[in-house]
């Protein structure tokens, strides 16, 4: 199974449809074509994924100049709450770092669950987008934005 295959797969029981915040495989395909935009997968235990593993969380990144910005975050919904995010970021940030960003953003909606692992993570809300993220029954929800100093 490709990366890409993996990535999906992880994407496909990770978000649930009400949120309306999976990608679809063309759109992550076309990120992955453009040469600033990375993916990150991992394993169970966290570590980055080998040939032969299994994927059990991923990031989606891009690249700017002294800065990155998280576009995806999954893991795989059998796996939380055991580090697995953390462990993910962690990976992220080191990658980031190795790319020279001194900055690494992400926004999410106002009532994601994930905010407690990326307030513990050092990343800090800087802006707020009123009723940006539309649920799959209309519902308006705020997206923030947050930003980390590496």
């Amino acid at each position: 199974m490709s990366d890409l295959d993996q990535l999906m797969a992880v994407m496909e029981a990770a978000f649930d449809p009400h949120w309306r915040e999976a990608w679809t495989r063309s759109q992550v395909e076309n990120s992955l074509a453009m040469p600033n935009t990375y993916a990150l997968l991992c394993d169970a235990d966290g570590h980055p994924l080998e040939d032969g593993r299994k994927a059990a969380g991923f990031v989606l990144v891009r690249r700017a100049p002294g800065e990155e910005e998280l576009l995806l975050v999954a893991v795989d919904p059998d796996l939380r709450r055991k580090g697995l995010g953390r462990s993910l970021l962690e990976l992220f940030f080191a990658q980031a770092r190795s790319h020279g960003a001194e900055r690494v953003f992400l926004e999410m909606r106002s009532n994601n669950p994930a905010l407690t692992l990326y307030e513990s993570v050092g990343f800090n809300p800087i802006g707020r987008r009123r009723a940006y993220y539309r649920t799959a029954t209309g519902e308006a929800l705020d997206a923030i934005t947050f930003g980390k100093n590496l």
